[in-house]
């Protein structure tokens, strides 16, 4: 037990703490703490679209406007679904509720359902409300049955959930008396809450398989075996689609033996929208990796993508347990519960008693879930929305703070479970992201560096390798890297855990390591320290690096047209001012000090690693290697590239780079400012750290290819390729843009390439509209016709904005029009709630529409009737930012910007048809679509040019046959 420091509050005298409390829950109770709030007849708020509904304490039912609500709001602890999303559409704050999502939370931990009274009635096994006043209604009842639920639990259930309810009530939990009542337990005393109740992980299982990696073997995957695996897959009473036949056959060629061609193999592969493409490279990696007793990495740019190839997984290992050794989600250790944290935040509730809620609701998370993902499907993404990110995904280890093996719960860890049972899983199941930084940070001869590979949505390996390769030097930046180094400073308490902390028992013994971390402590100060966003505008920098982001700030405002902007403000960096490049000498050389310790630290662990070979155990040489790779990925490898991006402001643009300074913007205020570096070309990057060490790569998407002209026939690309080499100079068809944003065109060698035809028969599944008489500046114009265009479909349809300001100015009146209609309406940015959150609702309610920004397209997977319809306000044209401008200017500006922009239509049309008996609209209310980007289209579609009024009639017709 690790809460030595509770001891202090709540042993010795704490009667003023005891008064702070007390008062809390009072002004929660309205009276005492112990006084249980009365269930029965606690008046019931439901929001139902735009009506506001109400069930007095007496039981009747009205419907109030916002003024009559706010004072009742204000007068009573009322029972609702989803304070915040409640609140949201009351216009007021609600800070006195029941919510009952808190209570299923508790109850249910880990259990997915949609915040809504029909998600909970479907959870519950309730009859699906029909009405906003059938919805409201029924929540009392979900309560009650909640409540029965946790007093009918097994005794060790009881006990568990009784002692973090405890603690939960001592920091003013509403729900907190109530069921602590149908527990059985007394009342809580007014006294500080004891984060000891809520230790889950002492009854968490121990994970201790070090299981060591072996070479890969080097037997190779043919097409015929890998059909077989395919039809094995589907089931032997399936009838096999040739085309996925097919498919599976060409990524078969990826897994070929390493000694049969030039390294790596990398085969391109289009599979239209219903090809089947995940199980058809699903099928030679894993008989590949049986075959060989090496993982496959399939990696994806979604993370709902992640957790749909495990579920595919089960038809090849149907058993739950072998599921679970074969098959392996890795992400980025962000993404993941951190055990400690949640320890030493339960720590600091003595004086945050009000964090009990959202501690308790997080250790009762934690007890039920498998793998502590906060990204994954047991996490509740609505929790984050109710108990804000720093309880909740802030409990994550985002700083790069781990101290490994010394930590009390290094062999309960789900970050280290995930690592080590990818070490002998058969398929890890990962994102770009974390491909591209694990590759670029293991060393030539790490046998953790994967050799097979498949990227799907391969379309996006240019964006997610611009992301991971690029460089930012900011002040929010460096703020960061002084807080990873040194700590929580000037005596303030937190989480954050130094470079001292995690090191000194390393180099115990070594007096010139701990004169390596001292002298990296003292340079550390030398980063932007607390409050360095006052300091700045007030023109008041400490030390050289606040003194060079405040010129950077200052060239910003001088240069931007529009320093009043809502967005985020840039300029080129050259030339620089007199005031910048001399601050830009003196940060380099202050960088440069803190460079060297930092590097010798490195140097010293790596040296104990060799040193000490018969002495060290499995868990300290991963805990040193982990220091290790810490060193070079949160402080080595960045400040390096500050230090050159820092000579190049003296020196000039660097060839191959973009530069430029910017300041970072939401909703108007500033939030970061700094130097932004990104290659003009990331594949570069992306082939010399991923491809180039591999053996075989595959990467495919439904949209790899790009079709600047129609489409030719089948004779026309025979003819046009009958006497051409099949090398990566020259490209039938589609396959230039491919070739280049993939990196296949920096490999010396050619490469593979196949495509497959969707089956969709698109011409009968789907109409495709542009809307020529919408007035695009008129909000209620463009309102007047999303509502038409959705009302004609039943709803299941999709908004796309591409400016938030846009959706925000369209909504009130859309959502007037459809709640008219009886459709339910949902908003990003407007509802508060989290994309995945509101995607998940707009999956499940058939009827309902959803809006959001352009970037929604790429998240969202709704097969059947749900989506039957995308509907954008305007043509998707990518925003001209200097990095736009730079790489338009590389590949040919009208080329360039077309291409990104039949991308996102391209795309966004893949989401309307999932299966044979799907059927979609996509209209776009913008008559300025050129003719030329229709070929983002299948070729068999008819791009119909008409007015609104046709558009409406012609969907109705065609969705209502």
């Amino acid at each position: 037990m690790r809460f030595s420091r509770l001891s202090t509050p709540t042993r010795l005298d704490c009667t003023g703490v005891a008064v702070y409390i007390n008062r809390v829950m009072q002004d929660i109770f309205s009276s005492n703490p112990n006084e249980i709030p009365e269930l029965h007849s606690a008046p019931v708020f439901y929001p139902h679209g735009s009506h506001l509904i109400w069930i007095s304490e007496n039981g009747e039912i009205a419907e109030l406007d916002r003024t009559a609500l706010s004072h009742k709001l204000g007068q009573k602890t009322v029972l609702l679904c989803h304070r915040r999303w409640s609140s949201a559409r009351a216009g007021t704050d609600i800070a006195r509720a029941l919510d009952i999502m808190e209570l299923f939370a508790f109850v249910r931990p880990a259990r997915f359902c949609l915040p809504t009274p029909v998600g909970l009635a479907s959870q519950l096994g309730l009859a699906r409300p029909q009405s906003g006043d059938a919805m409201a209604a029924l929540l009392p009842q979900i309560a009650f049955m909640l409540l029965d639920e946790l007093a009918g639990a097994p005794p060790p259930a009881r006990k568990e959930a009784g002692e973090i309810a405890a603690m939960m009530t001592a920091g003013g939990w509403t729900w907190g008396p109530i069921v602590l009542s149908h527990l059985g337990l007394a009342p809580q005393k007014p006294e500080p809450p004891d984060g000891r109740n809520a230790a889950i992980w002492n009854r968490l299982p121990e994970y201790t398989d070090y299981t060591p990696q072996i070479d890969p073997g080097t037997q190779p995957v043919l097409p015929d075996a890998a059909r077989e695996r395919l039809q094995d897959m589907l089931g032997h009473s399936a009838e096999m689609r040739e085309s996925q036949s097919d498919y599976a056959a060409a990524i078969a060629a990826s897994f070929d033996r390493p000694d049969a061609g030039p390294a790596p193999t990398l085969v391109l592969a289009e599979a239209g929208t219903g090809t089947g493409k995940t199980l058809g490279y699903l099928a030679p990696a894993s008989l590949w990796a049986e075959k060989n007793g090496a993982a496959v990495w399939i990696s994806t740019y979604t993370r709902t993508l992640q957790h749909q190839i495990a579920a595919e997984l089960t038809r090849l290992y149907p058993n739950a347990e072998t599921h679970a050794q074969k098959v392996v989600l890795r992400k980025g250790r962000e993404n993941y519960l951190c055990l400690l944290n949640l320890e030493e935040a339960l720590g600091t509730m003595p004086g945050q008693p009000r964090n009990a809620t959202a501690l308790g609701l997080m250790a009762r998370w934690a007890g039920a879930t498998s793998d502590g993902d906060l990204t994954g499907a047991s996490f509740p993404a609505w929790l984050m929305d109710l108990l804000g990110r720093a309880q909740t995904v802030g409990l994550a280890d985002r700083r790069g703070e781990c101290v490994h093996a010394a930590c009390a719960h290094y062999n309960k860890c789900f970050v280290e479970k995930s690592t080590r049972s990818a070490k002998r899983a058969d398929i890890v199941v990962t994102n770009h992201a974390l491909v591209m930084i694990h590759a670029a940070y293991a060393s030539n001869d790490d046998r953790r560096r994967p050799t097979r590979y498949v990227f799907d949505e391969g379309h996006h390996v240019f964006d997610a390798a611009d992301s991971a390769f690029s460089a930012y030097l900011s002040a929010g930046e460096t703020a960061e890297l002084r807080h990873w180094i040194r700590g929580a400073e000037d005596g303030r308490r937190g989480r954050a855990r130094g470079l001292k902390r995690r090191l000194e028992d390393l180099i115990a013994g070594d007096d010139a390591a701990k004169a390596d971390l001292e002298a990296a402590l003292e340079f550390a100060r030398d980063l932007p320290g607390q409050g360095w966003q006052k300091r700045l505008s007030a023109f008041q920098p400490m030390g050289p690096a606040e003194a060079f982001f405040m010129h950077v700030r200052n060239s910003l405002y001088a240069r931007a047209a529009d320093p009043e902007s809502q967005y985020d403000l840039q300029s080129e960096l050259h030339p620089a001012s007199d005031d910048l490049l001399t601050s830009a000498n003196e940060f380099a050389d202050r960088l440069h000090h803190l460079l060297v310790p930092l590097n010798n630290l490195a140097k010293r662990l790596k040296a104990l690693l060799d040193d000490k070979v018969d002495e060290l155990d499995s868990a300290a040489r991963a805990r040193i290697e982990g220091a290790i790779r810490g060193l070079e990925l949160r402080a080595a490898g960045p400040v390096n590239a500050w230090q050159l991006m820092l000579g190049d402001v003296r020196d000039g643009q660097r060839d191959g780079f973009v530069d430029w300074l910017q300041i970072d913007r939401i909703e108007g205020q500033d939030r970061d400012v700094g130097y932004a570096r990104h290659w003009l070309d990331p594949t570069i990057p992306f082939t010399a750290e991923v491809l180039d060490g591999a053996h075989g790569v595959a990467i495919t998407s439904a949209t790899l290819q790009d079709y600047a002209q129609p489409k030719r026939s089948q004779a026309e690309k025979e003819a046009a390729t009958k006497d051409s080499a099949r090398d990566n100079t020259v490209a039938a068809d589609g396959w230039a843009s491919a070739l280049a944003l993939t990196g296949a065109a920096h490999l010396a060698h050619p490469t593979l390439r196949a495509a497959f035809s969707s089956p969709f028969d698109y011409a009968n599944q789907t109409r495709i509209f542009v809307v020529n008489d919408v007035v695009r500046d008129r909000p209620s114009a463009t309102a007047a016709a999303m509502a038409g265009l959705m009302q004609a479909s039943g709803g299941g349809a999709l908004g796309l904005f591409t400016a938030v300001r846009r959706l925000k100015a369209v909504h009130p009146d859309l959502l007037a029009r459809l709640e008219a209609a009886g459709l339910p309406l949902y908003a990003q940015h407007i509802d508060k709630m989290n994309l995945q959150t509101l995607l998940q609702m707009f999956r499940e309610e058939a009827e309902s529409c959803l809006l959001g920004t352009d970037a929604v397209r790429d998240g969202i997977d709704v097969p059947g009737a749900a989506l039957r319809m995308i509907v954008f306000d305007r043509m998707p044209w990518p925003r001209s930012d200097l990095l736009f401008q730079a790489r338009a200017k590389w590949q040919g500006r009208d080329a360039w910007t077309e291409r990104l922009a039949r991308l996102k239509l391209r795309q966004a049309f893949g989401r309307l048809i999932r299966r044979d008996t799907d059927r979609g609209v996509f209209v776009m209310l913008d008559s300025r679509l050129p003719t030329r980007l229709t070929t983002a289209f299948p070729p068999d579609v008819e791009v119909q040019r008409v007015g609104l009024a046709e558009a409406i009639a012609r969907t109705r017709d065609f969705l209502g046959e």
